[in-house]
């Protein structure tokens, strides 16, 4: 019962994030902070991660490939696959969980400790849109991050390969070009919008819902970790199947 009793809270909060909006002048330079401190924040350690993910599954691909009448091209074609429709989407976005998600629990939560909050609602404003409406915003640019992931992995793949001496770069671009389905980058796509809502959201929830003082934030920013990732792994699946399938 308490797990249908979050949801039901998660629910209401998502729909009273959209009433009484703040006005544009002040959401305005909170969204251009959000965009800066979420998205582009990340941007360092999502192009560090997508290099030596598309190198690593380019390597493993190469060195599984025994057989000598197995084109050298399936290279690139298993690591174009494997970025685009799993690695940049879905396992970049668990990794955001924890470090965006994190942040924002623990920003939300610590101004439920120290009483910002009540002070926000005792103004008369609305505390959940003026904190979670611009970070939902912000994180709608998320896509724009993965494209950089999926080109990243790609070229990361296409390094090691290369120089690894596995194939040739003729090779490794003939296996990107192969049997390419345009639909799997609105698949991609389509994904990562629905990740970078669950992302700015499920934390925000446990932020600011979390009761206790400053030990309780770690551990809400600990729980909203596991069940974003969670939500993340199970949408996935849902997604494949409802859209691939």
């Amino acid at each position: 019962m308490n797990y249908l009793a979050s949801i039901g809270s998660y629910a209401i909060m998502v729909k009273e994030v959209f009433k009484k909006p703040t006005k544009w002048r002040i959401m305005k330079s909170l969204i251009l902070k959000e965009i800066d401190e979420l998205v582009y924040g990340s941007l360092g350690i999502i192009i560090f991660i997508s290099f030596f993910i598309g190198a690593v599954v380019a390597i493993q691909t190469a060195l599984n490939l025994t057989s000598p009448i197995i084109p050298k091209n399936l290279i690139g074609f298993a690591t174009r696959q494997s970025i685009i429709l799993e690695f940049a989407p879905t396992f970049v976005s668990v990794i955001m969980a924890g470090k965006v998600g994190s942040y924002i629990t623990s920003s939300i939560g610590t101004m439920r400790v120290t009483e910002q909050i009540d002070a926000l609602e005792v103004m008369g404003v609305n505390s959940l849109n003026y904190l979670v409406f611009p970070k939902i915003i912000a994180m709608l640019f998320y896509p724009f991050a993965i494209a950089i992931a999926m080109y990243v992995g790609i070229f990361g793949g296409w390094f090691a390969g290369v120089f690894g001496g596995f194939l040739t770069s003729a090779n490794f671009v003939e296996g990107l070009q192969m049997d390419f389905i345009p639909f799997h980058i609105t698949y991609a796509f389509i994904k990562t919008l629905i990740f970078a809502f669950i992302i700015a959201t499920i934390p925000s929830y446990h932020g600011f819902y979390m009761k206790g003082g400053a030990l309780e934030v770690g551990k809400a920013s600990t729980t909203s970790f596991v069940w974003t990732s969670v939500v993340i792994i199970i949408l996935n699946y849902i997604l494949t199947q409802l859209m691939l399938g």
